[in-house]
């Protein structure tokens, strides 16, 4: 496999270790599963440097520490941004998930609720912390705050399309990041939910939230936690499709960037314009029989000013052209 792995460390920051993602033209999306990941297509992506892990607690406080950065979710909501929002409602927190004992339809305010004091200190609420979990993903960052790491650390966020790719680990159409089962020889390869979502998790105790980086097997290019775990961040601002396939080989599109901003709001809401940017790899609340999204064709729409418990990031280096 064409890939390499290297080290950095800015300042005494502990960045973590970066893989090479060689260039390529790959088959973006399925046709086989959700309707957001339709239609299949070819794209030319460019080399680049991805972080072998997401970003940790540890890098984060190392950020926050050397910039004084508060996240959004530190902060009070602007009530201009929410027409018709409770007053009460309108204090800092973010969305935490809690297994609930049972459930009655679909509606994921059973097992979501917006906590105040919930942020990337506190990620299941204000008397929580991340003691014993620094080397776990950082949660509860919205977008803004996924961006503001990335270029103070002299990085980017991946496009939808570089993240995919190095998802695929150099595979070609296979289903997972490391082949065409979910569980090879009962092998568990990310950290996904086991069990029945949201009720019953067969997880040891302590162990059905997030997990350290790097827990589980590295895919082709060396890069850890692609799947599973968090959903990540990317540049790409939503689109309900992706665009229709070229008729010519030579208009492959390259280093796409999706989407389109005021074609991102959500139409559920029109009086709200938050943009939404896609997120992509599921996460450890993704199951066998609710949210199959842990494939490197999944995608996920979530609005900018959203911070949640199970969503963090990564960042990419792409190298300078002539």
């Amino acid at each position: 496999m064409d890939s390499a792995v290297g080290a950095v460390d800015t300042n005494g920051t502990g960045f973590g270790s970066f893989a090479w993602v060689p260039a390529r033209t790959f088959t973006m999306g399925s046709d086989r599963h959700y309707p957001e990941e339709a239609p299949a297509h070819p794209v030319k992506v460019d080399g680049f440097w991805m972080d072998v892990t997401p970003v940790t607690n540890r890098q984060f406080a190392a950020f926050v520490k050397a910039t004084g950065h508060v996240t959004v979710a530190e902060k009070t909501p602007n009530a201009s941004d929410y027409p018709g929002a409770i007053p009460s409602m309108l204090r800092a927190g973010s969305l935490v998930f809690t297994q609930p004992k049972t459930v009655v339809g679909p509606d994921i305010r059973q097992w979501w609720s917006f906590k105040f004091g919930a942020d990337w200190r506190h990620p299941y609420g204000r008397r929580s912390d991340i003691r014993g979990k620094l080397d776990h993903p950082v949660v509860h960052v919205a977008y803004s705050d996924a961006l503001a790491y990335a270029h103070w650390a002299g990085k980017d966020l991946p496009t939808e399309a570089e993240w995919e790719l190095a998802a695929r680990g150099g595979l070609e159409d296979a289903e997972f990041a490391w082949g065409d089962e979910l569980i090879p020889g009962g092998r568990l390869m990310a950290n996904i939910w086991q069990g029945a979502f949201p009720t019953v998790s067969a997880k040891p105790a302590g162990g059905d939230r997030t997990s350290p980086v790097g827990s589980f097997p590295a895919n082709g290019y060396g890069i850890h936690d692609m799947i599973g775990n968090v959903w990540e961040w990317t540049s790409d601002f939503w689109s309900t499709r992706h665009s229709e396939p070229a008729a010519e080989s030579c208009c492959i599109p390259r280093n796409p960037r999706g989407g389109d901003r005021d074609a991102s709001f959500d139409p559920r809401e029109p009086e709200i314009r938050i943009p939404r940017r896609v997120l992509k790899g599921g996460s450890h609340l993704c199951a066998q029989n609710y949210c199959r999204r842990y494939r490197p064709a999944a995608r996920h729409a979530e609005p900018e000013d959203t911070s949640t418990s199970h969503v963090g990031f990564r960042c990419v280096t792409r190298v300078l052209k002539d």
